[in-house]
């Protein structure tokens, strides 16, 4: 089991996240640092939602979560449904329940905060632009969001499924009990749907935004992911580019940049909710910025 700063860590005295992660183990999450979480520093009065990535958990999110909490922002993990039980279970799943599994962290987060971000790893990106017209967000992160997924048979997802329905995939050293090295087609056929729908609704969607992608991802197309944030319909809307050196899942520790990353994330917040105070990606990082 991972290792992880439980100084603000209220998964389990706070009802609603509690009740969350009994859920997600009545479903089959063995694995403690797989359940949706929840970080409350004292006098928090803004929260993020933190939505993980395809064949993810929320440990994905976990460096991130307490980067921001340390920066006095609560955050709301959560899982999405097929995550962190099984690949024949996300075989099984539809974007749209993954799409509920946010509005339900919404909902919890709405009760107490009146300013709620949202900040996505990868396919999360996706959802989270899916609820943004709907649902608004003081704010959003996205990290390695996308247009097109790089695997050339990604577009045929839909029947391939029926003739191969996993893809193997090695995964990293020591991450074989994070991801999901059989990775179901019908979950592609899902993003590609996801996709469909996201694309339409991104010119109506108007909260502030800052994204990131590295040329180094291997998983999607990185440039696409300047593509949506410029199809945005944002007043404010920043995208940062890095190099060949940073990878695909932004918020570990293959990513050298990641510090640099989560404190722009954090004063972005702090920006919004206190203006004046944002220092653009430039000015922090010294990479190229769209």
């Amino acid at each position: 089991m991972t290792r992880t700063d439980s100084r603000f860590d209220c998964s389990e005295t706070h009802s609603d996240c509690r009740a969350l992660r009994h859920d997600s183990r009545n479903l089959g999450v063995v694995d403690q640092d797989d359940l949706p979480f929840m970080l409350c520093p004292p006098g928090a009065e803004t929260a993020t939602l933190l939505v993980h990535g395809f064949t993810a958990t929320p440990w994905e999110m976990r460096p991130l979560a307490e980067f921001l909490a340390d920066a006095g922002i609560a955050c709301l993990a959560v899982r999405l449904p097929g995550h962190g039980t099984s690949p024949e279970d996300l075989a099984g799943r539809r974007w749209e329940e993954w799409l509920e599994a946010i509005l339900d962290g919404y909902q919890i987060l709405s009760k107490e905060f009146p300013s709620i971000h949202g900040m996505g790893m990868s396919t999360g990106c996706l959802l989270l632009l899916a609820m943004a017209k709907e649902n608004p967000f003081s704010g959003l992160v996205l990290f390695s969001p996308y247009l097109r997924v790089l695997h050339r048979l990604a577009p045929y997802a839909g029947w391939l499924r029926w003739l191969r329905p996993y893809h193997v995939k090695a995964t990293e050293e020591g991450l074989s009990e994070r991801y999901y090295n059989r990775r179901p087609v019908a979950g592609i056929h899902q993003i590609n749907r996801l996709l469909q729908t996201v694309r339409s609704q991104l010119p109506h969607i108007v909260c502030p935004v800052l994204a990131f992608n590295g040329e180094g991802d291997q998983t999607v197309d990185a440039e696409s992911g300047r593509q949506l944030v410029d199809l945005l319909g944002s007043s404010v809307k920043i995208h940062a580019k890095y190099g060949p050196d940073v990878p695909h899942v932004l918020t570990r520790e293959e990513n050298p940049c990641r510090w640099s990353m989560f404190a722009q994330a954090a004063r972005f917040v702090q920006e919004i909710n206190s203006p004046g105070t944002f220092v653009r990606p430039d000015a922090i990082s010294g990479e190229r910025v769209r």
